[in-house]
């Protein structure tokens, strides 16, 4: 992977944290670096159970989101915390 797909990657996973983030209603309190590792996290849980949506930086986006959802909302169920502001 090169430097530029890197970049690629971490901006993809930034956004689909925060869309899945926006989606759920809760944040997860570690600011953006918090955001991409969900992006991250939930893009390889959703590829890895199925693989729909247009592809950004080798990343399925509809089950990237999907995968972040699900991380976010069992990050809130585990942690139990109340939504940051």
């Amino acid at each position: 992977m090169t430097i530029g797909g890197f970049i690629v990657l971490l901006v993809v996973a930034a956004i689909v944290g925060a869309i899945a983030e926006a989606l759920v209603g809760w944040r997860t309190g570690y600011g953006w670096i918090g955001t991409i590792i969900v992006g991250l996290i939930g893009a390889w849980i959703g590829n890895a159970l199925f693989a729909i949506g247009p592809v950004i930086g080798r990343i399925y986006l509809i089950s990237a989101i999907i995968g972040a959802i699900v991380l976010v909302v069992l990050l809130k169920l585990v942690t139990g915390r109340r939504a940051a502001a």
